[in-house]
């Protein structure tokens, strides 16, 4: 991730008299302050390096009056133009912030720092920043990202009038912008007037704003305007870029929508003085244009203001970064955005995964509902439209007649292979998931998206080059699912020298890779048997399934049979540290032998898990269907990053699974390296019911 400050330690001191202000999310790094002083002394001015207020709020009056009585600089805050995938009304934290010494960039009355950077762009504007601005603008438009990004792309409820279509934007009453960017009283009559003017022949639309939609502000309309036939009210959540692109002109007062509108490529008329007004590029109905404006091209204004005049923060790690940085994000959002569209009937889901499962098919554009078998799906309006989602084999039954009978696909749900810092089985939300929209990856019997990917994705460089260092990011985190266990003594390991040691991983013996995956060898104690079989004279290690252990599932292998078939038996032990001890991993399907590929361990397996027949195991059974030879990296890149999606639970937004890796790792590091489960019944009890209350009442 790039950034857009130096690695050094925060040194600046700054002083705020506004509790919303000191409240706000990583505000410090926003202002790269070491220490934030609420409602500083006489005595802590000579600390203070500046102090910040809100805007042009009134509010921020006593800051005024402290900086100036101490002689310090006193600095404007306000949200930068991409906000959040929310809204500030609904509690989303911006991710960008701007800084402004002069005024603040939409008060006309006064310079402020943007204008000053606009008006002196040829100290700073050249070929590079040029193509820079070009580039973050093609992809703000393809992916639609507007300052904020939780309404709809799809246009369809909007039921939009045929033929030509003038775009009229509302704003919310009151607004600093319109106070200060010379708006009247009468503006909004007056732009509604001249639009229907000078386009007799179109309809009108009137979008109003998203903080009014959520009944949080007021309008600049009144209802009376919405009576003509002409005239037609967008008054539901809708994608500003999406809106715009269906439009042939916009009229705006002080909207930065406007400044959208220009990016899209279409005609703006301004009836205020927003801060790309004045400088050629729209149609300004004002006579209060400073005369110090000259002419200046859309990638000018755009670099001064998303460029160099907006401070970012990372959602996800919460340290400064670049516009690019907030493009990959959203654009990741968007993307999911997209495949989760639709209605979704969700069969199979117990009540505590309802909760975290919105989360990983969020989308402005869907509707989730939750259905237990296929006549109540009918009954909820089940049609051609919608999408069936399962979790894994669940309601096969239900959901296959559906999908017959309508030709709808079935996308099956499991948990992801980088999961969390416990066990799904004591009800712990997991990190990542996958949503399979083929097969699903545990069952060879069907291909499997992930099957697909692995058999026809031609992997790029920089796509191997990422799998490389999520590999190196996995190893040095000794990562693993579940991240349990305790640390490994390894003076157990009695094994003679040049003696071969192998590591048999105990599965849930009724586990739906083992029904599907497995023939002959489908047990822990057939394995057990069959290893010791073929290999009499290694040192076996068997490590029960911590499901198994924790006693939430079964598949206990009977202590006489370990005894004879095995030389340790470890149990509450991260595998991890197991792995780093083992020269081979024997499994039936386990997905430890897939963690032990990535410690470029012999692995053999019994059964047909997901990462065998691609030329990297020794396989007990082959496969017809998968014919490539893949490389390690090949695997990780469809496996980590192509096939899953992760969630970042602090922001309850999708994120990548370097996020999820260094935030286990961080939990483990709090946890002084251990990754124990072996926690009293009552304890695991306990928390179980505290998970399940959370995933049942909290969103």
């Amino acid at each position: 991730m790039a950034t857009n400050a130096a690695n050094h330690k925060k040194s600046l001191i700054v002083g705020a008299f506004s509790a919303g202000i000191v409240a706000i999310r990583h505000l410090s790094t926003f202002l790269d302050a070491q220490e934030i002083i609420f409602q500083p002394t006489d005595k802590d001015a000579t600390r203070l390096n500046f102090v910040v207020g809100w805007g042009e709020k009134e509010n921020a009056r006593e800051a005024k009056i402290y900086a100036r009585t101490h002689h310090l600089p006193y600095i404007r805050l306000e949200d930068g133009f991409i906000h959040s995938t929310g809204q500030g009304v609904l509690g989303a934290a911006s991710c960008s912030m701007v800084m402004d010494r002069q005024g603040i960039y939409y008060n006309t009355q006064q310079p402020s720092d943007l204008t000053t950077l606009i008006i002196e762009e040829s100290q700073w504007f050249n070929e590079k920043i040029h193509a820079r601005a070009r580039a973050a603008m093609q992809r703000i438009i393809a992916s639609h990202i507007s300052k904020y990004n939780n309404s709809p792309l799809c246009l369809k409820k909007l039921a939009l009038p045929p033929g030509k279509k003038i775009l009229i934007v509302d704003q919310t009453a009151g607004d600093l912008s319109l106070r200060y960017g010379g708006v009247t009283p009468n503006t909004f009559d007056e732009m509604l007037t001249a639009a229907r003017s000078e386009h007799p022949d179109a309809a009108i639309l009137i979008k109003t704003h998203p903080d009014v939609i959520a009944g949080y502000k007021k309008s600049c309309f009144t209802s009376k305007f919405f009576k003509q036939p002409t005239i037609h009210l967008v008054g539901e959540r809708v994608n500003p870029l999406a809106l715009i692109e269906q439009c042939d002109q916009v009229y705006v007062a002080t909207s930065q929508m406007g400044f959208e509108a220009l990016m899209v490529g279409k005609p703006v008329t301004c009836f205020g003085l927003p801060f790309y007004a004045g400088w050629g590029l729209t149609d300004d109905r004002t006579t209060r244009l400073p005369q110090e404006y000259r002419s200046r091209t859309l990638e000018q204004i755009f670099a001064a203001a998303y460029l160099r005049y907006s401070r970012y923060v990372h959602p996800d790690y919460g340290e400064c970064c670049e516009l690019e940085d907030i493009l990959d994000y959203f654009e990741e959002q968007y993307r999911f955005f997209a495949e989760n569209a639709g209605r979704l009937f969700c069969f199979g889901f117990t009540l505590w995964k309802r909760n975290y499962i919105r989360n990983f098919l969020r989308s402005p554009d869907n509707q989730i509902i939750f259905v237990r078998h296929a006549q109540h799906a009918l009954k909820k309006g089940f049609n051609s439209d919608c999408r069936i989602i399962t979790w894994g084999n669940r309601a096969d039954q239900h959901a296959e007649y559906l999908a017959v009978r309508f030709g709808v696909p079935i996308w099956r749900i499991e948990d992801g292979f980088i999961r969390s810092t416990g066990l799904g089985s004591d009800f712990i939300a997991p990190a990542s998931l996958v949503v399979d929209k083929e097969g699903i990856y545990y069952d060879p019997a069907r291909i499997s998206s992930l099957e697909r990917i692995l058999e026809n994705t031609s992997f790029d460089e920089q796509l191997l080059d990422r799998a490389r260092k999520l590999r190196r990011l996995l190893l040095a985190g000794q990562i693993s699912k579940y991240n349990v266990g305790c640390r490994f003594d390894r003076s157990v390991i009695t094994a003679r020298a040049g003696q071969p040691v192998i590591l048999v991983p105990g599965q849930v013996e009724n586990d739906v890779s083992i029904r599907k995956g497995c023939r002959d060898i489908n047990t822990n104690a057939n394995l057990l048997i069959h290893v010791r079989e073929k290999n009499p004279d290694a040192f076996i290690i068997f490590k029960p399934h911590p499901d198994v252990e924790s006693g939430n599932r079964g598949g206990k292998v009977a202590n006489a049979l370990l005894t004879r078939y095995c030389d340790l038996i470890v149990r509450d032990v991260s595998i991890t540290d197991c792995l780093a001890v083992v020269d081979e991993v024997h499994t039936m399907t386990s997905l430890v032998g897939f963690e032990g590929l990535l410690r470029e361990l012999n692995v053999t397996v019994y059964g047909l898990p997901f990462y065998a027949g691609w030329g990297l195991t020794t396989d007990y059974y082959p496969s017809a269907r998968r014919t490539r030879r893949l490389s390690l990296d090949q695997l990780i890149a469809a496996t980590l990053i192509l096939y899953p999606r992760y969630i970042n639970w602090k922001t309850a937004a999708f994120t990548t699974p370097e996020f999820i890796i260094g935030d286990l790792t961080r939990q483990l590091h709090h946890q002084g390296g251990k990754k124990t489960n072996n926690i009293p019944w009552l304890w695991r009890k306990a928390k179980q019911f505290g998970y399940v209350w959370k995933g049942l009442f909290f969103r």
